[in-house]
């Protein structure tokens, strides 16, 4: 039996939006499953013998390399088929394999969005844990009330991992993380926000939710491109510094 409770998602489309470079495209998605809840610290210290403080908080202070292995042993754990092969420092997807995976960043805000169109699925004081809660560390996972799929702490809490690249002409390698934290204000925890960091970094608010689907095509799958990726590293010029605006 699986210690991870995941919920499978319908086929369906999503609209993404990057403030930054200016555009705006929409997502067909095939069905999938991701968590209800965000890896949580007990979860991470059954597998790797680690964890953070309270064993029901989310697993924070994890790189996006340390998701992907994550993912692999639970995969290994489970009998599954591992999703990611790992060959110093470099990862592929092996986007028609049964095991457990990071979601791309379509399949993160569709799962988030469930439905909704606004900056937010509810009110954020019965959604997420924020900065107004003045937290010192991630609160335990389902507390607060879930979206319309049913999936708890999507917004607040912790940033999640995403498998996408932030943006290869300007940041490299730098990969993709969602959601907002307990630490952010209420205008940065929104359903659109991106953010990102380098693949070795970590942080005491962001951790990593899991996800599983296996698709055909072995360049692209859920709104990533492995052609996309390698045409944006080619991109050249300077675009506006900083992250998505603010918008209150």
């Amino acid at each position: 039996m699986s210690m991870f409770d995941l919920r499978p998602l319908p086929a369906g489309e999503v609209g993404l939006h990057d403030a930054r470079r200016q555009r705006r495209w929409v997502v067909q998605l095939e069905p999938f499953e991701i968590g209800v809840v965000p890896v949580t610290s007990a979860q991470f210290a059954r597998l790797t013998g680690s964890g953070g403080p309270g064993a029901h908080t989310p697993s924070v202070d994890v790189s996006w390399l340390d998701a992907i292995e994550f993912s692999n042993a639970a995969s290994v754990n489970e009998g599954l088929t591992p999703a990611y092969t790992v060959d110093e420092g470099e990862v592929t997807w092996r986007t028609d394999a049964s095991g457990y995976r990071l979601p791309t960043e379509a399949e993160w805000e569709y799962a988030c969005r469930a439905g909704t169109t606004g900056p937010r699925y509810g009110p954020l004081e019965d959604i997420g844990w924020t900065a107004r809660d003045e937290l010192e560390i991630p609160k335990e996972v389902g507390l607060k009330q879930p979206n319309g799929f049913g999936l708890h702490d999507t917004l607040g809490n912790v940033w999640e991992w995403c498998w996408d690249l932030l943006d290869p002409a300007r940041y490299g390698g730098y990969r993709v993380f969602r959601g907002g934290g307990f630490s952010d204000r209420h205008w940065s925890v929104r359903a659109s926000t991106r953010r990102g960091g380098a693949p070795q970094m970590s942080h005491p608010d962001l951790g990593f939710r899991l996800a599983r689907g296996a698709f055909d095509h072995a360049l692209i799958a859920q709104g990533w491109s492995a052609d996309a990726d390698a045409e944006r590293e080619k991109t050249t010029g300077m675009l506006p510094s900083g992250w998505t605006p603010r918008r209150h």
